[in-house]
């Protein structure tokens, strides 16, 4: 008489699965992702279209606005800025430094029919805004052909 004698998985879908699992596991786990022991700040961006206007707003809260740089070139905005905090505490018989830092860049490529001169920024309550008005579209010319 034949007995069923359970086939063993073999390691490779073994090893598989677990790394799978742990791809999930990292993907989902709460809180900023760390780079090299630092938190990656990255805030984020709403970008709106008006007849008028492009309008970009980014959360930055605790940055000041002169820690936040914005560029504007061939069609791409870019904000960037770094991000820098230090907690200093003195109490009874212990003392408490704490130095937390990021930096961030994010990139926004619009069509390239914004008015470079009429840019402006504002930075109020931890968010920036960024308005880029609509360049006035060149309106279409018909040309006469004339014979040579």
């Amino acid at each position: 008489m034949t007995y069923l004698v359970p086939y063993p998985q073999s390691r490779g879908v073994n090893r598989l699965r677990r790394e799978v699992d742990d791809l999930f596991s990292r993907f989902f786990e709460s809180g900023p992702p760390k780079e090299l022991g630092e938190a990656v700040f990255m805030p984020a961006l709403n970008l709106k279209e008006t007849e008028t206007a492009f309008e970009v707003s980014a959360e930055v809260p605790g940055l000041k606005p002169e820690e936040i740089k914005v560029e504007y070139e061939d069609g791409v905005l870019t904000l960037s800025g770094e991000k820098k905090e230090e907690r200093e505490e003195h109490k009874g018989n212990y003392h408490l430094v704490e130095r937390r830092f990021g930096s961030f860049s994010r990139s926004v490529r619009l069509p390239k029919e914004v008015d470079v001169e009429q840019l402006k920024a504002t930075h109020k309550d931890g968010v920036l805004v960024v308005e880029l008005p609509k360049a006035a579209k060149s309106a279409g010319k018909t040309i006469e052909v004339k014979a040579g």
